[in-house]
């Protein structure tokens, strides 16, 4: 039974049965969807493991006995961190005091790099972990992106952690002058059994994906949805808005409340849960899991990102890439022009949009691009983050 982050007093429950094998720690949604998958191929194999997460409902379904949920309380940029930090000090003593009590075999980090390299090394710090002259194995699945800030954190991570799987086939290198043992072991999105929630049609809706943080949301929405009405008032296309949770879902309908538009357009505008199967013609979206999906699939878009401007003056000067989508930067090319800041006007979106739906040529680039990132991102021989997990514990 999961404890809502408000009502946490900050002891998290006891392993069921007394024994935890391996302890996760996702703290977004997206975190918690492939935490998820690795958990449930884990346990196809090894049902007996007993698996403790704090994450989501995800890992909850996967078979993993949830502690506590982090994706409701996921927070992005420096200003937004400062606010919660009451709450994530609370927890992360917690943590510390729940691995201290019941000293699981593993520890299975996935992303979430503000707090879990951070736990990596108060756990080292304690002697709990192999690295610390302890018992409990240190891993890390999915890296944080040091190819594109703070590099150094790569020589830490190696002196705290035994070992790390990472879904992009170049993070491999980037841990090449560290000791630390990195293995590549496909994205999620690419395999076999994976069936992606969207898909293109050219007949169909428009998809707006403005994140899945809260702070993010508020400020990502109000442009996407500014775009979306420019476009509407020149062309035909109802749109569809993404929500990965209740909390998300009242903040968009309040966002829709405010906006004014005239009403024939905002009848055109559907929200409904992640995961609902959508096939669209186009798409506006954040920088995201979900924008993934959407290149995976060949939808033609584009990427709009709106930042506290402390946290965006913050990440401009630290950050080192030349593009903020994944696949971009995979691709080595825009397939999804990205629209940042001030950049993102309506007019500028609205016209993404026009040219998304318009443009066959650019509908059949979309497809070669969504091939390459196929091929790209595929499993290697070696086998999935599952398979990489189990092997961590034996």
């Amino acid at each position: 039974m999961t404890m809502p982050a408000k009502e946490l007093p900050f002891r998290l429950p006891p392993p069921e049965g007394g024994r935890a094998d391996v302890l996760i720690v996702a703290g977004e949604h997206s975190g918690d969807e492939h935490a998820a998958r690795m958990v449930r191929g884990l346990l196809a194999r090894q049902p007996a493991l007993r698996v403790c997460a704090l994450g989501g409902p995800k890992l909850a379904a996967a078979g993993a006995q949830l502690l506590h949920d982090l994706t409701a309380s996921s927070v992005v940029g420096f200003v937004e961190v400062v606010r919660s930090f009451g709450y994530f000090r609370a927890l992360f003593g917690a943590t510390l005091d729940w691995i201290g009590r019941h000293r699981p075999r593993a520890v299975c980090l996935v992303d979430y790099p503000g707090f879990n390299l951070r736990l990596a090394r108060a756990l080292h710090a304690r002697g709990l972990t192999t690295k610390g002259g302890g018992k409990i194995r240190a891993l890390y699945y999915i890296s944080p992106q040091v190819w594109a800030w703070k590099a150094g954190r790569r020589f830490e991570m190696a002196k705290h952690l035994d070992a790390m799987a990472v879904i992009f086939p170049f993070e491999v290198k980037t841990y090449a002058d560290t000791s630390l043992p990195v293995e590549f072991v496909g994205h999620p999105f690419v395999a076999d059994d994976y069936r992606s929630p969207v898909a293109y049609d050219a007949d169909g809706p428009l998809l707006l994906l403005p994140g899945s943080r809260r702070q993010a949301v508020g400020r990502i929405f109000p442009a996407l949805l500014a775009g979306y009405d420019e476009f509407a008032r020149r062309h035909h296309g109802s749109a569809v808005v993404l929500y990965p949770s209740g909390e998300i879902k009242d903040l968009l309908q309040a966002l829709l409340r405010r906006k004014p538009a005239p009403p024939e357009l905002r009848v055109r505008i559907g929200i409904a849960p992640a995961g609902t199967p959508v096939a669209a013609s186009a798409v506006l979206t954040s920088s995201g899991t979900m924008s993934m999906h959407c290149a995976l699939a060949g939808i033609p878009g584009a990427i709009a990102y709106r930042a506290n401007p402390l946290t965006f003056l913050f990440a401009r000067w630290l950050v080192r890439v030349p593009y903020i989508g994944i696949a971009n930067l995979l691709l080595g090319e825009p397939m999804y022009p990205e629209f940042i800041q001030g950049a993102a006007t309506p007019a500028a979106l609205g016209g993404a949009l026009a040219a998304a739906v318009a443009d066959p040529a650019r509908r059949a680039r979309c497809v070669g691009q969504a091939q390459r990132l196929r091929e790209i991102l595929r499993q290697p021989a070696s086998g999935t983050a599952a398979d990489w997990l189990a092997r961590q514990l034996a």
